[in-house]
């Protein structure tokens, strides 16, 4: 009997897997974010300095690194529910050690561990969105899936700082641990590999071929989000202390004002990914993007020299959404480039590049802020979407075909879907 995912009604299964990818990632977000909002704890009641609760934080993205193309191989080779259930239930179960931890250096290690099993999701939650959304839904379907990371700082930022201030490090360590164990337990119980077609025979143009060499489309892509990457965590990193310190806003007010960009950034993945599957193409929004990046900076570059602090607010919003919405076009080309049996691992290393790419972001445009002020900053960061904007693939050739993904597609009665084989 063939596989009944390829066969009966798919229904609303779909965005059931997306609902549960998010909620994963969500958790995962939580797992890794929450030692940066413990940080004013560790500094007044545990005694550590900046630099020492700074390694705390910097432990789960380190473990995530280093195990983003792993976790992804894994996908390409068992499928995403083993790697997302397993993944969460390793990110759990360090979360419960850091909990009963009776030092820090402990604590540390077990923050590492976790970052290295939440960075499953990020892995192969990709796959599984790809995997179960035919073409034209998956924009849409990637750009909520990518709202997983700014919703998860976000339940983060608001939950974790008054329970460490209510109970201290146990109360907030045990809410991160809670829901891990929640969205673990989701993945391994609801969590199903979208239909895939049997391996076939390895060789050029298959979709088992090392997409790599095949093409340079995937490096091209790679190269172009790092470079889009340091805008976006240029706003997301500065524009709180630009807008207190160099535009003279109020503490509470720059707040509201970045809150709101992150949400509208969110929402405006969702709009690209949408606007990606109206016009059959992920490239073409991309150069957009890209171009816009560079326009926001400007502004950006222009509000700060001209101070122009009342126009500030809007320059922030406006830079937030925008910086951030290549992500899900990025990542949705990806995957179907490198097609189901690389996918894993090609999301691994757009991910691992990006981590990089960000962590870099930080400490070099906060010792060229320092040097030559924020206007001129901003206006060297808009050269990189420049650069970008060459090394984006054309339209024509941004993705293969990949007969081993069977993709849902109306039935005849117009209730039921099944799976055929993917035109792109």
């Amino acid at each position: 009997m063939s596989d009944i995912r390829t066969t009966s009604a798919l229904g609303r299964r779909p965005w059931f897997m997306l609902a549960l990818g998010l909620l994963a990632q969500v958790a995962g977000t939580i797992a890794v974010t929450t030692p940066a909002f413990l940080v004013p704890l560790l500094n007044s009641e545990r005694g550590l300095s900046l630099a020492q609760a700074g390694l705390l934080v910097a432990a789960p993205s380190v473990g995530m690194v280093i195990t983003l193309i792993a976790w992804g191989a894994l996908a390409d080779r068992i499928g995403e529910h083993w790697v997302i259930g397993a993944g969460l239930a390793v990110a759990a179960a360090a979360g419960l050690g850091a909990l009963l931890s009776g030092d820090l250096v402990s604590t540390g290690l077990f923050f590492l561990l976790g970052g290295m099993g939440a960075a499953s999701a990020n892995a192969a939650g990709g796959r599984l969105v790809v995997g179960w959304f035919p073409p034209h839904r998956r924009g849409l379907a990637m750009g909520i899936r990518q709202m997983a990371q700014p919703l998860g700082v976000a339940v983060a930022a608001v939950t974790v700082p008054p329970l460490a201030a209510a109970g201290g490090l146990p109360a907030a360590l045990t809410f991160s641990f809670v829901v891990v164990v929640v969205a673990a337990a989701a993945a391994l119980l609801f969590i199903v590999d979208p239909p895939r077609k049997p391996k076939a025979a390895g060789g050029p143009g298959t979709p088992s071929a090392n997409p790599y060499r095949a093409s340079s489309l995937l490096w091209q892509i790679h190269a172009v989000s790092v470079l889009l990457v340091v805008p976006q965590f240029v706003v997301s990193t500065f524009a709180l202390v630009w807008l207190i310190n160099s535009e003279g806003w109020q503490p509470l007010a720059a707040g509201v004002v970045v809150g709101v960009a992150q949400f509208v950034g969110a929402i405006g993945r969702i709009v690209v990914g949408v606007v990606s599957d109206r016009v059959g193409s992920r490239m073409l929004p991309l150069r957009v993007v890209a171009a816009l990046a560079t326009v926001v900076m400007i502004v950006l570059a222009l509000t700060d020299w001209l101070a122009l602090s009342g126009l500030a607010a809007v320059a922030i919003v406006v830079a937030s959404a925008i910086t951030v919405a290549d992500n899900g076009l990025a990542f949705t080309a990806v995957a179907e480039i490198a097609g189901s049996r690389w996918s894993g691992r090609a999301l691994g290393a757009q991910n691992t590049a990006q981590f990089l790419a960000a962590a870099a972001t930080a400490p070099l445009v906060g010792l060229l802020i320092g040097t030559v002020g924020f206007a001129a900053s901003f206006a060297i960061t808009a050269a990189l979407p420049l650069v970008a904007l060459p090394l984006i693939p054309s339209r024509d050739t941004e993705r293969r075909v990949d007969p081993a993904l069977p993709v849902p597609t109306p039935s005849r009665s117009g209730t039921e879907r099944t799976a055929g084989a993917e035109k792109t």
